[in-house]
Protein backbone atom coordinates (compact mmCIF):
# COMPACT_ATOMS: atom_id res chain seq x y z
CA UNK A 1 0.00 0.00 0.00
CA UNK A 2 1.73 3.77 -0.96
CA UNK A 3 1.77 6.11 1.29
CA UNK A 4 -1.49 8.70 1.06
CA UNK A 5 -3.64 6.18 -0.34
CA UNK A 6 -6.69 4.87 0.75
CA UNK A 7 -6.65 3.92 4.23
CA UNK A 8 -9.19 1.89 6.24
CA UNK A 9 -9.39 -1.27 8.68
CA UNK A 10 -8.88 -3.93 6.05
CA UNK A 11 -5.93 -2.10 4.78
CA UNK A 12 -4.30 -1.73 7.90
CA UNK A 13 -5.02 -5.22 8.82
CA UNK A 14 -3.10 -6.19 5.53
CA UNK A 15 0.08 -4.18 6.42
CA UNK A 16 0.05 -5.10 10.06
CA UNK A 17 0.55 -8.58 8.24
CA UNK A 18 2.92 -7.64 6.00
CA UNK A 19 5.42 -6.45 9.31
CA UNK A 20 4.14 -9.97 10.70
CA UNK A 21 5.51 -11.83 8.18
CA UNK A 22 8.43 -9.86 7.36
CA UNK A 23 7.47 -8.60 3.87
CA UNK A 24 7.07 -5.16 4.95
CA UNK A 25 9.63 -2.75 7.52
CA UNK A 26 8.04 -1.38 10.76
CA UNK A 27 9.77 1.82 9.35
CA UNK A 28 7.44 1.69 6.27
CA UNK A 29 4.66 0.96 8.05
CA UNK A 30 4.84 3.62 10.45
CA UNK A 31 5.44 6.14 7.66
CA UNK A 32 1.86 4.53 5.67
CA UNK A 33 0.37 5.59 8.31
CA UNK A 34 1.53 9.19 8.81
CA UNK A 35 -1.36 10.22 6.96
CA UNK A 36 -3.95 9.45 9.29
CA UNK A 37 -4.76 12.78 11.19
CA UNK A 38 -6.90 15.87 10.74
CA UNK A 39 -5.90 17.84 7.35
CA UNK A 40 -6.56 21.82 8.41
CA UNK A 41 -8.37 23.12 5.29
CA UNK A 42 -8.47 26.52 7.37
CA UNK A 43 -12.06 26.44 7.12
CA UNK A 44 -12.90 22.80 7.86
CA UNK A 45 -10.30 20.24 9.97
CA UNK A 46 -10.58 17.11 7.69
CA UNK A 47 -11.17 13.90 9.92
CA UNK A 48 -8.75 11.07 8.13
CA UNK A 49 -8.90 8.74 10.79
CA UNK A 50 -12.54 8.64 10.97
CA UNK A 51 -13.12 5.33 8.91
CA UNK A 52 -10.86 3.24 11.29
CA UNK A 53 -12.11 4.46 14.57
CA UNK A 54 -15.89 4.16 13.46
CA UNK A 55 -15.38 1.71 10.49
CA UNK A 56 -16.77 4.98 7.74
CA UNK A 57 -15.04 8.17 6.79
CA UNK A 58 -16.21 11.75 8.22
CA UNK A 59 -19.74 12.55 6.27
CA UNK A 60 -19.98 15.92 4.97
CA UNK A 61 -22.78 18.01 6.30
CA UNK A 62 -23.52 20.13 2.87
CA UNK A 63 -26.47 22.37 5.03
CA UNK A 64 -24.60 26.03 5.51
CA UNK A 65 -21.37 25.18 3.52
CA UNK A 66 -20.72 26.79 0.42
CA UNK A 67 -20.61 24.55 -2.80
CA UNK A 68 -16.53 25.33 -2.87
CA UNK A 69 -16.31 24.33 0.47
CA UNK A 70 -18.22 21.18 0.45
CA UNK A 71 -15.68 20.83 -3.17
CA UNK A 72 -12.80 21.81 -0.78
CA UNK A 73 -13.58 18.78 1.94
CA UNK A 74 -14.78 15.71 -0.68
CA UNK A 75 -11.35 16.43 -2.90
CA UNK A 76 -9.42 15.97 0.85
CA UNK A 77 -11.35 12.75 1.21
CA UNK A 78 -11.14 11.41 -2.11
CA UNK A 79 -7.70 10.60 -1.67
CA UNK A 80 -8.36 8.60 0.75
CA UNK A 81 -11.41 6.53 1.02
CA UNK A 82 -13.55 4.59 -1.34
CA UNK A 83 -16.85 5.60 -0.46
CA UNK A 84 -17.85 9.40 0.59
CA UNK A 85 -21.31 10.78 1.35
CA UNK A 86 -22.81 14.51 1.49
CA UNK A 87 -25.67 15.35 2.79
CA UNK A 88 -28.41 18.00 2.84
CA UNK A 89 -27.36 19.61 -0.58
CA UNK A 90 -30.73 21.52 -2.82
CA UNK A 91 -30.30 21.46 -6.05
CA UNK A 92 -28.67 24.63 -7.01
CA UNK A 93 -25.57 23.86 -4.83
CA UNK A 94 -25.65 20.13 -6.37
CA UNK A 95 -25.73 21.41 -9.84
CA UNK A 96 -22.96 23.80 -9.25
CA UNK A 97 -20.63 21.09 -7.20
CA UNK A 98 -21.39 18.61 -10.08
CA UNK A 99 -20.01 20.79 -12.74
CA UNK A 100 -16.82 20.36 -10.69
CA UNK A 101 -17.19 17.04 -9.86
CA UNK A 102 -19.66 15.06 -12.03
CA UNK A 103 -17.84 11.45 -10.27
CA UNK A 104 -20.53 12.39 -7.72
CA UNK A 105 -24.23 11.40 -8.05
CA UNK A 106 -27.20 13.91 -6.92
CA UNK A 107 -30.00 12.15 -5.48
CA UNK A 108 -32.77 15.53 -5.57
CA UNK A 109 -35.61 13.86 -3.18
CA UNK A 110 -32.63 12.59 -0.35
CA UNK A 111 -30.63 15.86 -0.86
CA UNK A 112 -27.37 13.93 -0.67
CA UNK A 113 -24.36 13.91 -3.08
CA UNK A 114 -22.44 9.90 -3.15
CA UNK A 115 -18.68 9.09 -4.61
CA UNK A 116 -18.37 5.60 -4.77
CA UNK A 117 -14.92 4.17 -5.97
CA UNK A 118 -15.91 0.50 -6.01
CA UNK A 119 -19.44 -1.64 -4.73
CA UNK A 120 -19.67 -1.25 -1.84
CA UNK A 121 -19.89 -4.72 0.52
CA UNK A 122 -22.52 -5.71 2.17
CA UNK A 123 -21.87 -6.21 6.10
CA UNK A 124 -25.35 -6.44 7.53
CA UNK A 125 -26.83 -9.56 9.28
CA UNK A 126 -30.78 -8.41 7.61
CA UNK A 127 -32.33 -5.77 5.64
CA UNK A 128 -32.90 -2.67 7.04
CA UNK A 129 -36.82 -1.63 6.27
CA UNK A 130 -37.43 2.44 5.82
CA UNK A 131 -41.05 2.93 6.70
CA UNK A 132 -42.32 6.26 5.49
CA UNK A 133 -45.98 7.77 7.14
CA UNK A 134 -46.47 9.80 4.13
CA UNK A 135 -45.43 11.58 0.65
CA UNK A 136 -43.93 14.66 2.22
CA UNK A 137 -41.71 12.97 4.62
CA UNK A 138 -39.84 11.16 1.44
CA UNK A 139 -37.16 13.64 1.62
CA UNK A 140 -36.40 11.99 5.42
CA UNK A 141 -36.67 8.76 4.59
CA UNK A 142 -35.01 8.73 1.10
CA UNK A 143 -31.90 10.21 3.05
CA UNK A 144 -32.05 7.41 5.48
CA UNK A 145 -31.77 4.84 2.55
CA UNK A 146 -29.06 6.17 0.80
CA UNK A 147 -27.23 6.16 4.08
CA UNK A 148 -27.68 2.63 5.02
CA UNK A 149 -27.28 2.19 1.90
CA UNK A 150 -24.15 3.19 1.50
CA UNK A 151 -22.57 1.74 5.27
CA UNK A 152 -22.95 -1.67 3.47
CA UNK A 153 -26.79 -2.66 4.11
CA UNK A 154 -29.58 -4.55 2.22
CA UNK A 155 -31.95 -1.70 2.39
CA UNK A 156 -36.37 -1.91 1.52
CA UNK A 157 -38.64 0.61 1.31
CA UNK A 158 -42.15 0.86 2.63
CA UNK A 159 -43.89 4.28 1.93
CA UNK A 160 -46.90 5.96 2.16
CA UNK A 161 -48.22 4.02 5.28
CA UNK A 162 -49.16 6.28 7.67
CA UNK A 163 -51.71 5.17 10.38
CA UNK A 164 -54.70 7.48 8.67
CA UNK A 165 -55.01 4.37 6.22
CA UNK A 166 -53.53 2.00 8.96
CA UNK A 167 -54.82 -1.13 6.95
CA UNK A 168 -51.93 0.17 4.24
CA UNK A 169 -49.34 -1.00 7.00
CA UNK A 170 -50.96 -3.96 8.64
CA UNK A 171 -50.67 -5.58 4.10
CA UNK A 172 -47.64 -5.69 4.89
CA UNK A 173 -46.60 -7.71 8.04
CA UNK A 174 -44.18 -9.88 6.68
CA UNK A 175 -41.74 -7.36 5.15
CA UNK A 176 -42.33 -6.02 8.75
CA UNK A 177 -40.92 -9.40 10.36
CA UNK A 178 -38.44 -9.88 7.87
CA UNK A 179 -36.44 -6.64 8.53
CA UNK A 180 -33.47 -6.80 11.05
CA UNK A 181 -34.11 -2.68 12.09
CA UNK A 182 -36.88 -0.79 11.18
CA UNK A 183 -36.60 2.81 10.56
CA UNK A 184 -39.77 4.49 10.71
CA UNK A 185 -40.06 8.05 9.31
CA UNK A 186 -43.27 10.26 10.21
CA UNK A 187 -44.76 14.00 11.00
CA UNK A 188 -47.99 14.91 12.34
CA UNK A 189 -48.15 13.24 15.32
CA UNK A 190 -45.81 10.33 14.99
CA UNK A 191 -47.93 7.62 15.74
CA UNK A 192 -46.16 4.96 13.34
CA UNK A 193 -43.52 4.02 15.43
CA UNK A 194 -45.41 3.42 18.03
CA UNK A 195 -47.75 0.78 16.06
CA UNK A 196 -44.89 -1.12 14.15
CA UNK A 197 -43.13 -1.40 17.71
CA UNK A 198 -46.64 -3.40 18.75
CA UNK A 199 -46.54 -5.91 15.80
CA UNK A 200 -42.82 -6.65 15.40
CA UNK A 201 -39.96 -7.81 17.57
CA UNK A 202 -37.22 -5.95 15.57
CA UNK A 203 -35.64 -2.60 17.02
CA UNK A 204 -37.37 0.32 15.40
CA UNK A 205 -35.58 3.56 15.14
CA UNK A 206 -38.06 7.07 14.69
CA UNK A 207 -37.53 9.65 13.14
CA UNK A 208 -39.75 12.39 13.86
CA UNK A 209 -40.10 14.70 10.92
CA UNK A 210 -40.78 18.67 10.83
CA UNK A 211 -44.25 18.11 8.92
CA UNK A 212 -47.42 19.32 9.87
CA UNK A 213 -49.96 22.01 10.80
CA UNK A 214 -49.26 24.77 13.47
CA UNK A 215 -49.29 22.12 16.38
CA UNK A 216 -46.87 19.93 14.88
CA UNK A 217 -44.47 22.68 15.98
CA UNK A 218 -41.83 21.93 13.04
CA UNK A 219 -41.79 18.64 14.35
CA UNK A 220 -41.66 18.33 18.01
CA UNK A 221 -44.97 17.39 18.62
CA UNK A 222 -43.60 13.99 16.51
CA UNK A 223 -40.65 13.87 18.84
CA UNK A 224 -42.66 13.55 22.01
CA UNK A 225 -44.65 11.59 20.59
CA UNK A 226 -42.25 9.60 20.02
CA UNK A 227 -40.37 9.55 23.06
CA UNK A 228 -43.54 8.66 24.85
CA UNK A 229 -44.14 5.82 23.23
CA UNK A 230 -45.74 3.06 25.46
CA UNK A 231 -44.35 0.16 22.33
CA UNK A 232 -41.35 -1.19 23.46
CA UNK A 233 -38.22 -1.47 21.42
CA UNK A 234 -38.61 2.08 19.85
CA UNK A 235 -35.73 4.48 20.11
CA UNK A 236 -35.90 8.24 18.51
CA UNK A 237 -33.43 10.46 16.91
CA UNK A 238 -33.33 14.24 16.38
CA UNK A 239 -36.10 15.52 14.26
CA UNK A 240 -35.52 15.22 10.64
CA UNK A 241 -32.06 13.06 10.82
CA UNK A 242 -32.93 10.54 9.08
CA UNK A 243 -28.55 10.22 8.55
CA UNK A 244 -28.36 9.16 11.97
CA UNK A 245 -31.48 6.85 12.10
CA UNK A 246 -29.31 5.16 9.29
CA UNK A 247 -26.30 4.94 10.99
CA UNK A 248 -27.52 3.62 13.86
CA UNK A 249 -29.55 0.99 12.28
CA UNK A 250 -26.24 -0.25 10.91
CA UNK A 251 -24.16 -0.26 13.63
CA UNK A 252 -27.28 -2.64 15.32
CA UNK A 253 -27.24 -4.87 12.34
CA UNK A 254 -23.40 -5.43 11.57
CA UNK A 255 -22.20 -8.56 12.14
CA UNK A 256 -18.88 -7.62 13.15
CA UNK A 257 -20.30 -5.74 15.81
CA UNK A 258 -22.14 -8.72 17.12
CA UNK A 259 -18.54 -10.95 17.34
CA UNK A 260 -16.93 -7.87 19.29
CA UNK A 261 -19.39 -7.49 21.54
CA UNK A 262 -19.89 -11.30 22.35
CA UNK A 263 -16.50 -11.75 22.81
CA UNK A 264 -15.95 -8.53 25.05
CA UNK A 265 -18.59 -10.06 27.19
CA UNK A 266 -17.24 -13.42 27.08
Amino acid sequence: MERGGIVDRQKVRQVLEQVRVGELEPEEAARIFEDLQTEDLGYASVDHHRALRLGFPEVIFGEGKTSDQVLGIFRSLQERQDTILVTRVDTDKADRIVREAPELDYSPVARTLLYTRKEVEIRGRGPILVVAAGTSDLPVAEEAVVTAGVLGNRVERLFDVGIAGIHRLLNHNDKLRAAAVIIAVAGMEGALPSVIGGLVDRPVIAVPTSIGYGAAFGGLAALLGMLNSCAPGVVVVNIDNGFGAAYAATIMNRRDSLKRFSSESS
